[in-house]
């Protein structure tokens, strides 16, 4: 079982019955999403900005235009922090103090170098796409060079990463499960609703069948 070591940087402090170092679990975590939070310092301001991404092995990546001061931000540090984190339930206790939520998260540690080659970026914006989507990129028209021209990719290289994952009932104080208040808990997920067509041809098209795949697995 192979496992990021724990540091000053990655240890969960609050709450480490519930963390993990374990690079299999780290990776489904960012392997259910496409969405991430990444966070760098503007004008010595903190800033989180959520951002599409995809991972391939040790390595996530993200693209922008250009003129993203973000990631020029980040490259010029070459290191940031990114946060992904999946609500999987609303927990209701019986007083106001225990109430919580169950999730899924991760907290990644990266050094950042920008990738130039423009073989190497279309293969990136294709992970990212499929991350989205599964199959999807192929149904696409090619990248145009002028499109690549202003696309900024990043890749992110994963140094270190923990993370926190609650999939429990209510905790409640002892005296107060005889209380004739309710308490449980409502499960979340995300679904997809059936695809709507976007004006013009496709709305005389056939939705395609990698489309409509991730309708059904998804609704």
């Amino acid at each position: 079982m192979k496992t990021y070591p724990q540091s000053k940087t990655n240890r969960v402090k609050r709450g480490q019955n519930r963390a993990s170092y374990n690079v299999e679990t780290i990776n489904n975590i960012l392997d259910a999403g496409f969405l991430c939070n990444v966070g760098y310092i503007y004008d010595n301001y903190p800033i989180s900005i959520p951002m599409a991404y995809a991972r391939k092995e040790d390595k996530v990546y993200i693209h922008g235009s250009t003129g993203n001061r973000m990631l020029q931000g980040i490259l010029q540090s070459g290191k940031t922090s990114i946060s992904v984190n999946h609500l999987d339930g609303l927990v209701l206790a019986r007083s106001g103090l225990h109430h919580s939520v169950n999730y899924r998260s991760a907290i990644l540690f990266c050094t950042a170098k920008e990738i130039k080659n423009d073989d190497d970026k279309t293969e990136i914006l294709k992970l990212i796409v499929n991350q989205m989507v599964p199959n999807h990129w192929q149904s696409l028209r090619p990248m145009l060079q002028k499109e690549l021209d202003r696309t900024l990719v990043v890749e992110f290289t994963i140094d270190t990463a923990s993370a926190k994952i609650r999939a429990e009932g209510v905790n409640d104080e002892l005296e107060d499960y005889n209380l004739d208040v309710w308490a449980g808990i409502i499960p979340i997920k995300q679904v997809a609703e059936y695809p709507i067509a976007d004006k013009g041809k496709p709305e005389k098209m056939e939705i395609p069948k990698h489309i409509l795949d991730y309708y059904k697995a998804n609704q």
